[in-house]
């Protein structure tokens, strides 16, 4: 009998990555966390690598989450965002 695990049927949520530069002070936590998701350019600021997208949601949202100026957007495959929660 096979288990029908939540990772199975679980729907990819982040469909889009967004680097704030203003506001990326190039601390790199994002890179320790998800090193295939993020790397520095040449001006020591965080970019969104090819096919980032494609990482698990988990991983990506503990890397927006540890960046500390909050420089790392993810939103949803309608353009919604979804981290940081948007303030209502």
């Amino acid at each position: 009998m096979t288990e029908n695990k939540d990772t199975d049927t679980k729907k990819k949520k982040v469909h889009k990555i967004v680097v704030d530069r203003k506001t990326c002070i190039g601390a790199a936590t994002c890179i320790v966390i998800a090193p295939d998701a993020f790397e520095l350019d040449v001006e020591n600021i965080a970019v969104v690598k090819a096919n980032a997208e494609n990482m698990d949601d988990d991983t990506l949202l503990m890397a927006a989450q540890s960046c500390p100026t909050g420089a790392i957007f993810l939103y949803d495959e309608e353009g919604n965002q979804i981290y940081p929660k948007p303030q209502s």
